[in-house]
């Protein structure tokens, strides 16, 4: 484990600390979820804009000329 110290403005730190009470975990675990979370958010913009730099209009048209021009299952009409 790596130790850090933040610091936060009060009403955030307050905050921060009630949600945990809520949660019943501690304020450290709160903020351990908080920098998991932002930094997956981080790592799926990531992954994304890579994905689509190999995308190309050509391959979507491809693939969507392989779907069947029929009407949809009565269960799955909107």
């Amino acid at each position: 484990m790596t130790t850090l110290t933040i610091q936060l403005p009060a009403s955030l730190a307050n905050k921060a600390a009630e949600l945990a009470r809520q949660d019943e975990i501690t304020l450290d675990q709160f903020a351990a979820m908080a920098v998991a979370e932002k930094t997956s958010a981080w790592m799926t913009e990531d992954y994304l804009a890579e994905r689509a730099q190999r995308g190309s209009r050509e391959k979507f048209l491809k693939a969507l000329a392989k779907v069947p021009h029929v009407e949809p299952e009565a269960y799955d009409r909107l």
